[in-house]
């Protein structure tokens, strides 16, 4: 059975330190959190003694790619104190993506670093926005990056930013199963292009769900990059995911 998690940047703009706004998630039916940036300026030792209380299970951690080169051990032992080893680069620009050299270059910056991390008993993953869905010669940046880098790097999809990007997520899942172990139920208006709560927007939850299953994806992380009152949507997606289970 898939385990559910919240992507705490659904939660920025709640004004508690970061080990209170934990304790807010565990109240609901999450079974963990996936960090963003904002533990880099939290108080470590609190979060830790939190998950210890209440139980809530680190899915993964959403770590710039500059800074993992940068400030490699610093970081690792950051999460290594938290319980963990799922790591995952959530933003490369669009430059990144513009060309099948520019691809292939990251696939291999990636690779590298996945390898490195892999080396101290972490995992790297890549997350999608829609940018990486540009066309690159017969197939989209995308579909280049996942063929050009190493088994060793994972896939974070986001279902709501590929949708927003033009492609189903359902033949993502299908195709790209293997590597994808970690997936973002997120919800968008193509109209707009514009996040809005699971149900509620132009993502097929149900077939999307379906192939999550067949691809036995782990981690089904909820997230909403701008929710009107980030507290209802913590218990809307809690709700919508352990629906989902």
């Amino acid at each position: 059975m898939p385990q559910t998690a919240i992507q705490l940047y659904t939660l920025r703009d709640l004004e508690e330190p970061l080990s209170e706004v934990l304790k807010d998630v565990a109240a609901t039916p999450f079974d963990g959190v996936e960090f963003t940036h904002r533990v880099r300026d939290a108080d470590v030792e609190a979060i830790a003694t939190v998950l210890e209380g209440t139980g809530l299970t680190v899915a993964s951690a959403h770590v710039g790619l500059e800074n993992l080169e940068e400030s490699l051990e610093e970081t690792l032992a950051i999460y290594e104190r938290l319980g963990c080893d799922t790591l995952v680069v959530p933003y490369l620009d669009e430059t990144h993506f513009e060309s099948a050299e520019a691809v292939q270059s990251t696939a291999r910056r990636l690779s590298a670093m996945a390898e490195t991390v892999a080396d101290r008993g972490f995992e790297l993953h890549y997350h999608n926005h829609d940018h990486e869905f540009v066309d690159c010669g017969d197939s989209t940046a995308m579909e280049v990056l996942l063929e050009e880098s190493d088994d060793g790097l994972g896939f974070e999809l986001d279902l709501g930013w590929a949708v927003a990007g033009g492609l189903d997520p359902v033949t993502l899942l299908e195709r790209y199963g293997d590597r994808i172990s970690l997936a973002h139920f997120a919800d968008v208006e193509t109209e707009t292009m514009s996040p809005v709560e699971l149900g509620d927007g132009d993502v097929d939850l149900e077939a999307c769900l379906d192939a999550a299953r067949r691809a036995d994806v782990e981690w089904y992380i909820y997230e909403h990059d701008e929710p009107t009152d980030p507290r209802e949507s913590l218990e809307h997606g809690a709700a919508a995911l352990e629906e989902f289970r």
